[in-house]
């Protein structure tokens, strides 16, 4: 039988999927070898002038009008990522010699797959073909807990993580993200195809010079992925994604061949990957800035901020540590571990052709918008957790009560629904303030959710949201001008949004507990810390040294995370 008349041409919808037990819902980035749909602009002064370079070919598309055809098909579900390949596969070579009507347009073909496949274990399956990404939603586990007033909150969401190499459309440019750019990405995205989406990041300040490790990225970084695994609860869907356009001379046949390229090098033998890393003899570790240089920084922060003239209430610094090891990291080994430790956080990697590995793992949600719903996280002050349940209680109280911590949170939190309230009609905050306890720190917390007045608000949250008290300080401007002449290193992407764009629904978490990884280079390890009136220098720097220990503990492997590791779940 035809592969056209198996196919079921749908407009992929989430709960379409879920009433076949098959449901979706993706998050990653990627890029490809055959690059097609390189997107470059440049920037002189508003409004943004676009140029557009696909496979070496450059045009001026219509950047706010839709490609002609968004369509995703899926296909019966079978019982093997084997057996998804050679359905896919098959459907790419027939759509050969029956080429659309449309000069542009994006399909999606999908696979569901009768069992739960680790996106993290394909994505290590495909360790020849870059650029790749991953990104797994917040999931609860038995170390998370919001706690109000005695009181937990829980979530369930079918999405456990999705994996992804090549890209059908890349998105990059080294001048900052601006509306157009947005609407360029929302031309080939629909609401009626809400797995189509575009992958990135952001870097935390697009007006400071890129450093030579964060130059792939650009100033942003967003792909629409051309190979994708999406890992659901109780099964998985195998994607993949086919655009072209004629105004950038790169055709349906080019766009075809392209990804027939890509899937003759995708593995379906997925490994199951170890939750551990192999011990590594450390090289060389070093800060920027060191302990002396950090205490003089906090210092001068706090006479800036303590002055009655100055505006500034709060600070966030940042330091970059480096780690030389014996071996080469593998960033998705790395990320396999994070996940054991960290499944009540975001975890994601982009990693584009010939450059480094930025990987996460973060518990901060900027913003989440489904239609026109939006919720947003304000999220500060930072306690280790404690080794016993009565001590970490004792922890938990000495947060809330912290006149220091909760004016640093409170900073953040009225930040935010300020920000919200200017595009939103009614802000709901609950908690107003609780106690978010990971594995290894717990946090003041607040959740604030409101409604858009218009779906192109988005755009609006996203660059006023952006950066947050808790990533930047407060006032905004008066914060980055600071750090920009603080700190002597790049944060890059570190602190920005990371996340995707979809037709009727986004999300983007903060880029924090991050890490930038290359092989042969060993690791950038980055954290931060808010400066406020009443903050110790001493007490910053450990508490730098606490969220950065989900990575330096990898290196160490300690006796309590090596059990917890070799003590994961094994699924075959």
């Amino acid at each position: 039988m035809a592969t056209a008349t198996l196919a079921r041409h749908s407009l992929a919808h989430f709960m379409d999927l879920e009433s076949i037990k098959y449901s979706i819902a993706a998050q990653p980035v990627s890029r490809r070898q055959s690059l097609h749909l390189f997107y470059h602009r440049c920037y002189y002064h508003k409004p943004c002038s676009v140029v557009v370079s696909m496979n070496g070919c450059q045009g001026n598309p219509r950047d706010r009008v839709p490609v002609g055809s968004i369509e995703t098909r899926t296909f019966p579900a079978v019982t093997s990522p084997a057996l998804a390949t050679d359905t896919l596969n098959l459907a790419i070579s027939e759509m050969k010699a029956s080429p659309p009507l449309f000069t542009s347009g994006i399909l999606r073909l999908q696979v569901p797959i009768q069992q739960q496949i680790e996106a993290i274990d394909w994505l290590h399956s495909q360790h020849q073909i870059h650029p790749r990404c991953f990104f797994s939603g917040r999931r609860q586990s038995k170390d998370f807990t919001e706690v109000t007033n005695g009181n937990g909150y829980q979530k369930s969401n079918n999405l456990v993580s999705v994996a992804a190499v090549g890209s059908a459309v890349l998105f990059r440019d080294v001048h900052p993200f601006c509306y157009n750019d947005w609407k360029s990405i929302k031309r080939f995205l629909s609401a009626n195809c809400p797995l189509i989406r575009a992958y990135g990041a952001i870097r935390f300040d697009a007006r400071a010079n890129i450093s030579s490790e964060w130059e792939p990225f650009g100033s942003f970084y967003f792909v629409i992925p051309q190979v994708e695994l999406d890992e659901l609860d109780g099964c998985s869907m195998l994607a993949t994604t086919i655009a072209w356009d004629n105004a950038f001379s790169w055709t349906w046949e080019q766009a075809v061949d392209a990804v027939e390229a890509t899937m003759t090098q995708i593995s379906s033998n997925v490994v199951k990957l170890s939750k551990e890393v192999t011990r590594s003899f450390i090289l060389s570790n070093s800060h920027v800035p060191c302990k002396m240089y950090w205490d003089l920084a906090v210092e001068r922060a706090l006479q800036i901020i303590n002055r009655s003239s100055s505006p500034l209430t709060k600070v966030v610094l940042a330091r970059s540590s480096k780690f030389v090891i014996a071996n080469d990291i593998d960033p998705i080994a790395w990320l396999a571990c994070l996940q054991v430790e960290g499944e009540n956080a975001y975890q994601f990697c982009l990693q584009p052709p010939n450059a480094p590995a930025f990987i996460g793992n973060t518990p901060e949600q900027l913003f989440h918008r489904n239609c026109l719903g939006i919720s947003s996280d304000a999220m500060a002050g930072t306690r280790a957790r404690g080794g016993s349940m009565a001590l970490d209680l004792q922890i938990q109280l000495d947060l809330l009560s912290s006149p220091k911590d909760h004016l640093e949170f409170t900073t953040v939190r009225d930040d935010i629904r300020k920000k919200l309230e200017a595009v939103c009609d009614r802000i709901v905050v609950e908690p107003t303030k609780a106690i978010r306890k990971l594995h290894r720190v717990q946090h003041l917390y607040a959740r604030l959710a409101g409604e858009l007045r218009n779906e192109d608000d988005e755009f609006k949250i996203l660059s006023s949201l952006h950066p947050t008290p808790a990533v930047c300080g407060f006032p905004t401007e008066e914060a980055r001008l600071l750090i920009a002449e603080t700190e002597v290193f790049d944060r890059g992407m570190y602190a920005g949004p990371v996340g995707w764009f979809g037709g009727g629904e986004s999300e983007f978490a903060v880029g924090i507990r991050s890490a930038l990884v290359e092989k042969g280079l060993g690791a950038l390890i980055y954290a931060g810390t808010g400066i406020v009136k009443g903050s110790n220098p001493s007490l910053e720097w450990d508490e730098l040294e606490s969220k950065t220990s989900q990575f330096t503990k990898l290196l160490k492997l300690e006796g309590p995370s090596r059990q917890k590791i070799e003590n994961s779940g094994i699924i075959n």
